[in-house]
C-alpha cells in the first residue's frame, strides 16, 4: 500500500471515531441526566417508601449515614416512616441546645401537635401539658442533669394544643414560648382515633423519647385513582401540601408517580360470604377491644412500675451518680441472657458473663424479682457498692431497674474464685506465699468495710467462692447481697438468715444478730480453708469432722496442726512456710471462739496477718526455732496445749542459711487477656447467693 493510501485509510478511520463518539454524546448526556433524577430509597438494610429517599431526586430527601447504615433527620435517628407519620428517637440529653430543634422543621416535615416537648433552663414557666410534671421527672430521673441549684427542678413540658386549627406546631412559637435554653426529651402521646388535640380526657398512650413529625408533599394533589388525597391542615392559612393513603382494600404508597394501590383481596358477594364477614367482624371487634383493654391495663401497670423503678434508683443512688444500662443494652451483652454465658444461679438471682457494646467484659447479676424485698435488696447493694471503694472489693459498674427486672453489672474478675485454687479445679496449686498474700489482701478489704464507713457494713457472707482472683492473683471479696449495714444504736434488730452453711456465726443461730465478729469467724473458716485445702462441709469425713471448722479446731487445740496441713505446700521442705502456717492456724483457732468477745477484731487480724507475712521473710534467727538445745521445740502461746511442735528435722533439710522464697515471674501485664469462652466458664464470678 501506497503512502498517501495508507494517509487515506488513517484519516477515514479518524473520521469514523469522531462521528461515532459525537452519535454517543446525547445518550451519555441522557444517562447521567436519567441518574441525577434517580431517588434512591434504601440505605443499609433499610427501604423507606415513595415520596421518601436519601438522593437528591427525592420528593422528601432524608440523610443516611454511610458508617452506622441508620436514617437520620439532621442529628436525630428515624424510628419508622409510616404513611402519615416519621418517628424521631429523641434520648435525654442534660445539654443539648434548643437550637438543634430546627433540623425537625423543614420544607416537607414539621414536629405534630401530639408530642410534650422537655426543656430545661426555662426563663418564664410553660403551661402544662397532659403529663405530669412529676411523671416526666421521674421517667427521666433529672437529678443528675448539670444545672445551677436554683434551676435544678426548671423542667417544663411544652404542648400546643390548641395550635390555631392545625396539627403543627411552629418553632418560632416554640423557640420563645418559655425561652428555654435546652431540649431534654420528648414524650409522644398516641390519641384515641376520635381525638385531634391534647385532652386529659382522652385515653392516650405514652411513647417515652420519641417525637412525632407530619408530613407532606407540595402542590396539587396527584394520588392513585385507588387512593385518597388527604390535605395537610394549614398552618396561619398557608395550605402545605398533601398525602395520599390507599383505600380500604388497597395497599400501597398512594401516589400516581410512586407504585399507587394494589388490591389485596376481592371482596366475596354471596350472602353466606357477607354473613361469614359479619361474624368474623363481630368476633374480630370484641377480640379487639379485648385486647385494647388488656394493654391498657398493662400498659398503666407498666408505667407505674416505671415511676417506682425510677424513684427508687434515684433514691439508692443518691448523690454517687449511678451509671444507668437500658435493658435491651444488657440483653444483648449477654447474648439474650444466653445459658452458655451463665456463671451460676442462687436464691435471689442469676449471674452471667457479658460483654458491653464498648467490648468490656463485666459480670451482670440478674436479680429475681420478688416485690417490695427486692427491691429493697437492689437499693441495698447499689448503696452499699457505691459507698466503699478499695481495691481489694468488686466495684458496681452499672444498674438497670426496668419493668420488673432488676440488673446489676459488676467488673469482670477473670482467674477465678479462691475456692476453684484451694481444690485445684484450675489445674494448679497455689503456693503458701500467694495464699497469706490473698488472706492479708481479703482481711484488709473486711476491716475497710467494718472501720471505713459509718455505720459499720457487715459482710455476711464472707467465704472463698466469694474471693474472686485477677490474673496476678490479687484478691476481690465478692457478693454483697446479704450486707446490711450495721446499726450500732440497734443492736436488737434482727436479720434474715443469711451467711453459707460451714461458715455461719455460730452464734448467730442463737440470737439472729449479725455483727463484725460474724465476719471474722467466717473469714477464720476461709483461713483454715487455706492452710488445708479441704472442703468446708464434707459428708465423706467422719461425723464430728463433716464441718471443717469443728476439724480444725480440734486439732489445732491438740496441737495437730501439721496433720491438717495440705500436702501440697510441703512444709518439710522450707522451715519459714511451716512456721508461718502454724502462725495462721493460731489466728485461726482464735478467729474460730465461740463467743464472740473472744474472737479479735478485722483490724486485728489484718495486722497479724501482715505481721505474719513480713516476718516470713525476715532472717532465720530471728522467727525460727532451731540451732540449739534451748530452740528444739516450739509452742505456742496463743494454743491451750503444752504439746511442741519440732522443727529440727525441718531445719536439716532446709539448712540454716535457706532463703527460699516462692513468688509470681509475671503481672497481669505479662499475660494475654484476651478472654475465649473457656475462660469465661471457668471463672465463676460469685457474685451469688447461697
Amino acid at each position: 500500500m501506497s503512502p498517501v493510501a495508507a494517509a487515506h485509510n488513517h484519516f477515514h478511520l479518524h473520521q469514523t471515531i469522531i462521528y461515532v463518539f459525537l452519535s454517543l454524546l446525547p445518550l451519555l448526556s441522557c444517562a447521567q441526566n436519567t441518574s441525577s433524577t434517580q431517588c434512591v430509597q434504601s440505605c443499609g438494610n433499610y427501604r423507606v417508601p415513595y415520596p421518601f429517599g436519601f438522593s437528591n431526586g427525592c420528593a422528601i430527601q432524608l440523610n443516611c449515614s454511610s458508617t452506622s447504615g441508620k436514617i437520620k433527620i439532621g442529628d436525630f435517628l428515624v424510628q419508622n416512616v409510616t404513611s402519615d407519620q416519621i418517628l424521631i428517637s429523641i434520648p435525654a440529653i442534660c445539654n443539648r441546645s434548643i437550637e438543634e430543634l430546627s433540623a425537625l422543621f423543614g420544607g416537607n416535615f414539621a414536629p405534630t401537635t401530639h408530642n410534650g416537648l422537655l426543656f430545661e433552663g426555662c426563663k418564664s414557666p410553660l403551661q402544662d401539658c397532659v403529663i405530669p410534671e412529676r411523671l416526666s421527672r421521674s421517667r427521666f430521673q433529672l437529678e443528675p442533669c448539670d444545672t445551677k441549684e436554683e434551676d435544678r427542678y426548671n423542667t417544663s413540658c411544652y404542648a400546643d394544643g390548641s395550635a390555631n386549627g392545625t396539627e403543627l406546631l411552629d418553632y418560632e412559637r416554640v423557640k420563645n414560648k418559655g425561652h428555654c435554653s435546652v431540649l431534654f426529651s420528648s414524650i409522644m402521646v398516641d390519641l384515641n382515633e376520635n381525638s385531634s388535640v391534647f385532652s386529659r380526657r382522652s385515653p392516650i398512650s405514652l411513647k417515652f423519647q420519641t417525637m412525632e413529625l407530619g408530613w407532606w408533599i407540595h402542590g396539587a394533589c396527584n394520588c392513585d385513582p385507588k387512593a385518597t388525597c388527604v390535605h395537610v391542615p394549614v398552618r396561619y392559612g398557608k395550605p402545605l401540601g398533601f398525602r395520599c393513603n390507599c383505600r380500604q382494600g388497597f395497599d400501597g404508597d398512594g401516589f400516581a408517580n410512586g407504585k399507587g394501590c394494589r388490591k389485596v383481596f376481592e371482596s366475596s358477594r354471596r350472602r353466606v360470604g357477607n354473613l361469614i364477614t359479619g361474624v368474623i367482624a363481630g368476633v374480630s371487634t370484641a377480640a379487639f377491644v379485648a385486647f385494647i383493654c388488656y394493654c391498657i391495663q398493662r400498659s398503666s401497670k407498666s408505667l407505674k412500675k416505671k415511676l417506682i423503678g425510677g424513684h427508687l434508683l434515684s433514691k439508692a443512688a443518691g448523690n454517687s451518680n449511678v451509671p444507668f444500662y437500658p435493658y435491651k443494652e444488657l440483653e444483648r451483652a449477654t447474648n439474650g441472657f444466653a445459658d452458655r454465658l451463665r456463671l451460676g444461679t442462687g436464691a435471689y438471682g442469676t449471674v452471667y458473663a457479658g460483654k458491653l457494646h464498648n467490648d468490656e467484659l463485666v459480670v451482670i447479676k440478674k436479680i429475681r424479682y420478688q416485690d417490695h424485698d427486692s427491691f429493697e435488696r437492689v437499693m441495698n447493694e447499689i448503696k452499699l457498692l457505691y459507698s466503699v471503694r478499695h481495691p481489694n472489693l468488686v466495684r458496681l459498674l452499672a444498674c438497670c431497674i426496668e419493668n420488673r427486672e432488676q440488673i446489676l453489672v459488676y467488673e469482670y474478675v477473670p482467674n477465678g474464685t479462691l475456692s476453684q485454687h484451694l481444690q485445684r479445679q484450675t489445674g494448679s496449686v497455689l503456693p503458701w506465699t500467694i495464699r497469706l498474700t490473698i488472706a492479708v489482701e481479703t482481711a484488709h478489704a473486711i476491716a475497710h468495710l467494718h472501720l471505713a464507713m459509718n455505720p459499720p457494713i457487715f459482710h455476711g457472707d464472707i467465704k472463698s467462692s466469694n474471693i474472686l482472683l485477677d490474673y496476678s492473683f490479687k484478691s476481690k471479696v465478692a457478693d454483697f447481697g446479704l450486707s446490711r449495714f450495721g446499726m450500732l444504736d440497734y443492736p436488737h434488730i434482727s436479720t434474715a438468715s443469711q451467711g453459707s452453711p460451714g461458715y455461719v456465726d455460730p452464734q448467730y443461730h442463737r440470737n439472729f444478730r449479725l455483727s463484725d465478729k460474724s465476719d471474722v469467724y467466717s473469714f477464720g473458716v476461709v483461713l483454715v480453708e487455706i492452710i488445708t485445702a479441704m472442703k468446708v462441709v464434707d459428708v465423706t469425713r467422719h461425723c464430728s469432722e463433716i464441718n471443717l471448722a469443728a476439724l480444725a479446731v480440734d486439732r489445732i487445740s491438740k496441737g495437730l496442726v501439721n496433720d491438717i496441713i495440705d500436702p501440697f505446700i510441703e512444709p518439710n521442705s522450707d522451715a519459714r512456710t511451716l512456721f508461718s502456717v502454724h502462725k495462721v492456724a493460731e489466728l485461726a483457732f482464735r478467729c474460730l471462739a465461740f463467743h464472740r468477745d473472744m474472737r479479735p477484731s478485722m483490724i486485728e487480724v489484718a495486722d497479724e496477718l501482715e505481721q505474719i507475712r513480713l516476718n516470713g521473710w525476715a532472717p532465720p534467727e530471728e522467727n525460727i526455732c532451731m540451732g540449739s538445745p534451748m530452740a528444739s521445740s516450739c509452742s505456742s502461746p496463743y494454743l491451750r496445749s503444752e504439746k511442741s511442735v519440732d522443727m529440727s528435722t525441718a531445719a536439716k533439710k532446709v539448712g540454716v542459711g535457706s532463703t527460699t522464697l516462692i513468688f509470681l515471674q509475671g503481672t497481669s501485664d505479662d499475660l494475654g487477656l484476651t478472654v475465649t469462652q473457656e475462660a469465661i466458664g471457668s471463672s465463676r464470678i460469685s457474685i451469688q447467693d447461697p
